[in-house]
C-alpha cells in the first residue's frame, strides 16, 4: 500500500514488513468452504492450546521433579518438547517438513551433517513462529532475544521534515517506483545492550516484536553459550520480516574472530510460499497487540491444503566456523570496526535462500509498527 511506501527498501523496491496477502480475485471455492474453514480453525487452535498447556505441565512442572538427576531430566524434557512441538506442527498442517542440506558451490555434495551440540550457534533469518516450533522439535535449543533501549524512529509526514532521507522504490523512474511519497529519517544502527534467555512459549509470544529494554540481567552471547547445555538460536535480524527480503543484521558478533574458536556456527534459511485464497500467509511480520500470536495461529489453522515450508541448512564445511572458510570470499573488504561474522552470516543466508538483502533493519521495523498502529487507531 502506498501509504506505507516510506518503508520500502530504496535499493530493491521490497517492502519487508507488511504481511503478504492472497490475490484479490474472488475465489468461489474459498467462499464456499469458509464455514468449514472456521470450524476446522477453531478445532485446531483449541487442540494446539491444549498441547501448550500439556507442555507447561510436563516440561515446566513434572520435569522439575527430575532436576536432581540432570541427565534424566534433560532426556525427558527433550522428548516431551520434540513430541509436543511436532504434534502442534501437524495440527496446523505441516505433515512433512523437509530440510535440505546444501553447499555454496553447485554440484558439491555436503561432507558434514547438521548436528548442533551444546554451546554451538544456530544462525537464521526470522519470518514466523513456525520455525520456532520446528527448531524446538529438531534441536530443543536455547532461545535468546536481544535487548536495546532504542527509541522509536519518527516518521516524517512531509518531505521537508527530514534532513536525512531517502526516496522509496527502485529508482527506475517508471511505475510504482516513481510514485513520490513521504520521506523518512534514515535509520541508524542502534546498539544491542545484551541478550536474555527466554522459554519456548515466551519466544513464540514475542515473535514479531522489536528489541526493547528489560529489567532482567543481561548477558553476552559468549556468556550464555559457555554455560549452556544445548545449542543456541540467534536471529541477527532481531525481529521478523515478511520473508520477501533479508533485513539488515544487527552487530551482535562484534569482536568475534572468524572462524570462532571452541564452537561451531550452523547457518540456516527459512522461506514460505506466498498465501492463496485457501492458505493464509505464514509470515508474522506485524504482531498483534493482544493475544499474540493467537489470532495468526487461528488464521493459519483455517488452511485446508497441507502447509509447506522451505528450510535450507548450510553444510558445516561451508560455515564461518570451518577452518577452511575464507572471509575474503564472502566479505571482500571488511573494515576494522565491522562485525565480520554477522556480515558473513547475512551473505550466506541470502545465498542459500536466494533472497535479496535490504537496507532496512529492526529500527525501521519499530518505526513501521508505530506508524502502522497509529494509522489503525
Amino acid at each position: 500500500m502506498e501509504k506505507f511506501s516510506a518503508f520500502r527498501d530504496p535499493g530493491t523496491g521490497i517492502q519487508p514488513f507488511l504481511s503478504p496477502v492472497p490475490p484479490s480475485e474472488t475465489d468461489v471455492l474459498a467462499t464456499a468452504f469458509l464455514p468449514i474453514r472456521h470450524l476446522i480453525g477453531t478445532l485446531r487452535t483449541s487442540l494446539v492450546l491444549v498441547l501448550a498447556l500439556v507442555y507447561l505441565i510436563l516440561v515446566r512442572g513434572v520435569c522439575l521433579i527430575l532436576t536432581p538427576i540432570p541427565s534424566v531430566s534433560r532426556t525427558v524434557t527433550r522428548l516431551c518438547t520434540a513430541l509436543l512441538a511436532r504434534l502442534a506442527l501437524c495440527l496446523i498442517g505441516f505433515w512433512w517438513i523437509p530440510a535440505e542440506l546444501v553447499t555454496r558451490k553447485r554440484g558439491k555434495a555436503p561432507i558434514s551433517s547438521w548436528r548442533p551440540a551444546a554451546g554451538d550457534l544456530i544462525v537464521s533469518n526470522w519470518v514466523s513462529w513456525v520455525e520456532i516450533l520446528w527448531l524446538a522439535y529438531r534441536y530443543d535449543p536455547i532461545f535468546v532475544l536481544p535487548v536495546s533501549n532504542a527509541a522509536v524512529i519518527p516518521v516524517s509526514s512531509t518531505p521537508g521534515d527530514a534532513s536525512i532521507s531517502y526516496t522509496p522504490g527502485r529508482r527506475t523512474g517508471t511505475g510504482s517506483a516513481a510514485i513520490s511519497s513521504s520521506q523518512r529519517v534514515m535509520s541508524t544502527r542502534r546498539p544491542i545492550l545484551g541478550f536474555k534467555v527466554v522459554s519456548l512459549l515466551s519466544m513464540i509470544r514475542l515473535t514479531g516484536q522489536t528489541p526493547q529494554s528489560s529489567s532482567t540481567e543481561l548477558r553476552s552471547i559468549e556468556e550464555i553459550r559457555r554455560s549452556s547445555d544445548r545449542p543456541l538460536v540467534i536471529f541477527p535480524e532481531c525481529t521478523t520480516s515478511n520473508g520477501r527480503g533479508l533485513l539488515r543484521f544487527a552487530a551482535i558478533f562484534k569482536g568475534v574472530d572468524v572462524p570462532p574458536k571452541g564452537y561451531n556456527i550452523f547457518v540456516m534459511c527459512v522461506r514460505y510460499d506466498p498465501p492463496s485464497s485457501l492458505k493464509p500467509t505464514l509470515s508474522y511480520s506485524v504482531p498483534s497487540t493482544s493475544f499474540t500470536p493467537l489470532r495468526h495461529l487461528y488464521n493459519v489453522a483455517t488452511a485446508l491444503p497441507p502447509q509447506s515450508i522451505s528450510i535450507r541448512l548450510l553444510s558445516l564445511s561451508d560455515s564461518p566456523s570451518s577452518q577452511l572458510f575464507m572471509v575474503s570470499e564472502v566479505v571482500p573488504s571488511p573494515g576494522p570496526d565491522d562485525d565480520v561474522l554477522s556480515e558473513a552470516c547475512a551473505v550466506l543466508i541470502a545465498q542459500i535462500g536466494k533472497m535479496k538483502r535490504v537496507g532496512l533493519g529492526w529500527e525501521d521495523k519499530a518505526a513501521f509498527l508505530d506508524f502502522y498502529r497509529g494509522r489503525a487507531k
